[in-house]
């Protein structure tokens, strides 16, 4: 692969601050000091500590915030001697210790309109408005701030907007602030990790816009963190799974009653509600394809809704059988399919018309089974959520079960030695509203890049690094395909 001319710009300037670094490192602080608020089980902690080592710097954590009970107790496993204070909203800002960087994972919150007349939004109220008013208070070098993708567009003005407000009033706060900002959407599974996991990074430095559009890549796959001959599941839906799928076939898997191609598996492949004929398979398969086609909501004369219910005469006219009806009626018995009539609009909800004919439609449901899917070893997870963790199965041997806590944690990038003593439903619980540690090494690391550049500046400000200008910054979500 050439390089590039920025590559080698990027090279070069941290050639200069790796000979600044080693030329004054002994006139510097070794340590890095940094608070953590909304600290969970402390993925973002561990991140952080990483990317100080890397740079050859040590951590000290001043102050944690967290609320949780279950997290707490993770985090106290992993750091007895620290102080976990609670509601960082009630926390006064000048007792916390002066610090250099601030983590803070807070939630997207929408913010208050002040009134139109008024022209601004209002960050009171919502809990980044405490990262703001500690940031304001202590004046640190930095941040490094995480949220879900979705922040991005949270509280969009109209669909046309790439921004929405909430993103848009955080970015201008931080400005006001003094400090100079960067975010960008980054995906786990470019840094080592086997999950798809994406979410928007938000940095900044009193100095420089740390820089994180570019990274090493690194991949893994699910096989790189799972472990054999764990106790797997044992129910009578297992049991009929595999009485219908040998073990290997199941890789990458769905089970749901609802469309998804060639990999779904639905109830009925399974008979998981009773025996169904080869004929009434084909049924149900046939009326999956069929009942979102619009042309059945032009026949009962209703707004189009994905999922009609379908009267024999709109089923015999893609499915005939001199046994139709009974067919039908079957599956009802099983409770494959429901009868129901269709749905009409009602303001903002949608209530069955009992003056239409009456349909057949598929017993979809809203609750998963108790496998939802089954991962392909040589792939990646999905984006791990705390409510569908355990319907995620892998397989080992001849058997199928769920995630173990310990692999759990090797799906967000803890080390191994990281203490994790809590009851599986906890620990699900935890994990899917944690962090990504290997994302947060890198990204921090620009933030510590830009704390060193600085300490070397005020050693010496004659041999300062300044990095060369790249323009105006995008403001473009970034790829993360």
């Amino acid at each position: 692969m050439q390089t590039s001319l920025f590559d080698a710009i990027e090279k070069s300037s941290d050639l200069s601050t790796s000979l600044l670094t080693r030329r004054y490192h002994n006139q510097l602080p070794n340590t890095i000091k940094y608070i953590d608020l909304f600290a969970g089980i402390g993925g973002m902690r561990n991140g952080f500590v990483k990317a100080c080592g890397n740079k050859g710097y040590g951590a000290e954590c001043v102050f944690t915030s967290e609320i949780k009970p279950s997290a707490i107790k993770v985090l106290k496993q992993n750091h007895p001697n620290d102080e976990i204070y609670g509601d960082i909203t009630q926390v006064d800002p000048q007792i916390i210790p002066d610090f250099d960087v601030l983590l803070a994972g807070f939630p997207c919150q929408a913010f208050s309109s002040a009134g139109k007349r008024l022209g601004f939004l209002d960050t009171r109220g919502t809990l980044f408005f405490d990262v703001e008013r500690i940031i304001k208070e202590k004046k640190p070098f930095g941040f490094v701030l995480e949220n879900v993708e979705g922040l991005v567009t949270h509280d969009r003005e109209s669909s046309k907007n790439e921004v929405g407000r909430t993103l848009t009033i955080i970015l201008e706060s931080l400005h006001k602030l003094g400090y100079e900002v960067s975010w960008r959407i980054l995906d786990a599974k470019h840094f080592g990790v086997p999950q798809e996991r994406k979410r928007v990074y938000i940095v900044g430095t009193k100095r420089e816009k740390p820089d994180i559009s570019t990274f090493v890549e690194k991949r893994s796959i699910l096989g790189d963190i799972l472990e054999q001959g764990l106790p797997c599941k044992k129910s009578r839906f297992i049991d009929l799974l595999l009485s219908h799928y040998p073990v290997e076939s199941l890789y990458g898997r769905a089970i749901k009653d609802k469309r998804g191609g060639a990999n779904n598996i639905h109830s009925w492949d399974i008979e998981l509600k009773g025996p169904v004929s080869a004929e009434q398979k084909d049924l149900l398969n046939s009326m999956m394809r069929e009942r979102r086609k619009k042309k059945w909501a032009d026949d009962y004369g209703i707004d189009w809704m994905d999922g009609m219910p379908l009267t024999v005469d709109h089923i015999r006219s893609f499915y005939d059988s001199d046994n139709l009806e009974n067919l039908l009626e079957d599956l009802v018995t099983k409770k494959y399919l429901r009868k129901e009539y269709p749905k009409r609009k009602a303001g903002n909800k949608r209530v069955q018309d009992c003056n239409l004919p009456i349909g057949y439609n598929i017993v979809a449901g809203k609750k998963s089974f108790e496998v939802s899917k089954i991962l392909d070893p040589n792939g990646v997870a999905p984006t791990l959520v705390a409510m569908d963790m355990q319907h995620l199965s892998v397989v080992d041997n001849d058997g199928l079960r769920s995630f173990s806590l310990r692999e759990g944690l090797r799906l967000f990038g803890f080390p191994e030695d990281f203490k994790f003593d809590i009851e599986n439903d906890l620990g699900y619980d935890l994990l899917g509203n944690t962090v990504v540690v290997p994302v947060i090494t890198a990204v921090s690391e620009s933030v510590i890049g830009e704390f060193i550049k600085e300490k070397a500046n005020e050693v010496n400000p004659s041999r300062s690094v300044r990095p060369l200008s790249r323009g105006r910054q995008n403001t473009r979500v970034a790829r993360t395909d």
